[in-house]
């Protein structure tokens, strides 16, 4: 049997038993394409405008039912808007049939060999349909650059929003960036496999970087233990409208996500409030003009 025979042999073995073998070039070209769709719907987010979001039910960050978070609507914003977002998850769409990880939470929590975890790393927000996680200049929270820290070893992802300062003009021609009160909050979750492509979520604690300590420029943490139910109202606390003793005793469902196209650059997952990510290792040279 020649060379080609065999690989003929292997591709139609492959399919019978339900595996794909996908198309390496094909791939970085969907990945190209991925990118150009954000920088599309991004031009066109500074052109018509983007979410006013805030913390908290009446801020639009999260159900008042079941305490998740909303999913945005990007036709709120334009036609235009909500086309091109279109776009984004229609890309992603075609990636999740052609990813190449066949076992995307393969080592998560193994001490021994999680640095060769799939997921194992830093992840770079791209996008997203979560309004928790989308930030802009044009509401009280602020702006702000969401990233996700995976430690495979431990098992263990945190997720680290930077919030930035409000620049105020010190003359016509120069301006000063002052620091915002609550500098970063870092959210940090357990994180075990419950199949090949799903990770299951326990919210274990947060912490919170302050820029000031009653008014001093002095920077301090506080580090909160954070029930899973109550993860979004800790940041509603610090945004003042936290109400102490609401007696809410629904159980929440379990938190989870499942990876829908995972390879050494991009990660695609969908929250199991139906929330879309995409995210990017920051060695993907192309997508790091996506990250400032």
């Amino acid at each position: 049997m020649n060379k080609i025979s065999a690989v003929l042999l292997f591709i139609a073995a492959a399919t019978t038993n339900g595996f794909s073998v996908p198309s390496a070039s094909s791939n970085a070209q969907l990945k190209a394409d991925l990118l150009q769709r954000i920088q599309k719907l991004r031009n066109l987010k500074e052109r018509d405008g983007d979410f006013s979001i805030e913390f908290g039910v009446k801020g639009g960050e999260i159900d008042k039912k079941s305490r998740a978070p909303q999913k945005v609507d990007f036709y709120t914003i334009s036609e235009g808007v909500g086309k091109a977002a279109d776009e984004v998850i229609g890309i992603t769409s075609e990636l999740e049939k052609c990813s190449p990880t066949d076992n995307p939470t393969q080592y998560l929590g193994d001490k021994e060999k999680g640095n060769e975890a799939p997921l194992n790393g830093e992840w770079k927000l791209l996008f997203t349909t979560a309004a928790d996680a989308n930030f802009s200049k044009n509401s009280k929270r602020g702006s702000a650059s969401v990233k996700n820290v995976v430690n495979a070893c431990k098992g263990s992802i945190t997720n680290v929003i930077d919030f930035q300062g409000e620049s105020t003009a010190d003359d016509e021609t120069t301006s000063t960036k002052k620091a915002p009160l609550v500098k970063q909050l870092n959210v940090v979750i357990g994180a075990k496999p419950a199949s090949k492509s799903r990770v299951g979520l326990q919210f274990k604690y947060a912490k919170v970087v302050f820029s000031r300590f009653f008014g001093l420029k002095r920077q301090w943490n506080l580090y909160i233990p954070v029930p899973a139910p109550f993860i979004t109202r800790l940041i509603v606390f610090f945004s003042r409208i936290f109400r102490f003793g609401r007696k809410d005793k629904k159980v929440p469902p379990k938190a989870y996500f499942d990876v829908l196209y995972l390879d050494d650059e991009l990660r695609i997952q969908r929250t199991g409030e139906d929330n879309l990510f995409v995210q990017a290792k920051p060695t993907w040279d192309d997508a790091v003009p996506f990250f400032t």
